[in-house]
């Protein structure tokens, strides 16, 4: 949630879902998750659009004193109530998350923390001993995602691990993806929405209808 809006106790929201129209539904009730790790119940009361933008407002906000102590909240639903996806090359961010993140040799290096949508791409943010890495999601990088058998599979260029906090080495590494990649196939999956999501989430727990997709080099 971005913003408070007006004296109501309306929120501006950020959309990252495909379905806002049944995501926030008035009677709706989601988690809103904070950067500190805490969790409140939210049951939405109404929602509009407004320039361009989703306002909400929730039975446990009265006004805009308590949606300004509402600001920067993450929203989450019920992991089990997303559709299935059809396509295969696309994922929701809770699949992904805390997948083991492995090289071709069966060696592990990480686990997946997090999927970062950026304007370039979905990169995979890896936890490694403590320190991340950032890793495209692409299929020149990430061959293989096996979720059944809680796994993703890396082929990096060499140094984009050890270099994984540099934004630089991030772009190489992508532009290089999709300059292989371009010579050989087209993109065949749509880019997914911005957000992040709790890592580990299964099917009985809160995620964002974030979706993540394994493409080609080239994003959408």
């Amino acid at each position: 949630m971005a913003k408070a809006h007006g004296i109501r106790g309306e929120l501006a929201v950020d959309v990252r879902t495909d379905s806002p129209e049944e995501r926030f539904a008035e009677g709706s009730v989601l988690t809103g998750k904070s950067r500190n790790g805490g969790t409140t119940r939210l049951t939405v009361a109404a929602a509009r659009w407004h320039s361009g933008r989703l306002l909400l407002r929730f039975e446990e906000v009265p006004d805009r004193t308590e949606a300004e102590r509402q600001r920067g909240l993450l929203l989450l639903a019920e992991a089990r109530e997303l559709p299935p996806i059809d396509d295969p090359d696309e994922f929701y961010d809770h699949e992904l998350e805390g997948l083991r993140a492995e090289l071709t040799d069966g060696s592990v290096v990480g686990t997946v923390r997090a999927v970062v949508h950026s304007p370039g791409g979905e990169l995979l943010s890896l936890d490694r001993d403590g320190g991340e890495a950032l890793v495209p999601f692409v299929r020149e990088i990430v061959p293989e995602v096996d979720v059944d058998g809680g796994r993703v599979v890396l082929d990096p260029p060499e140094g984009l691990l050890d270099d994984g906090l540099d934004d630089g080495a991030v772009a190489s590494a992508t532009t290089d993806a999709t300059t292989d990649a371009d010579a050989t196939t087209d993109t065949d999956a749509t880019s997914g929405t911005e957000a992040t999501t709790d890592t580990g989430a299964t099917a009985d727990t809160e995620a964002t209808a974030d979706v993540a997709s394994h493409t080609d080099g080239t994003a959408g």
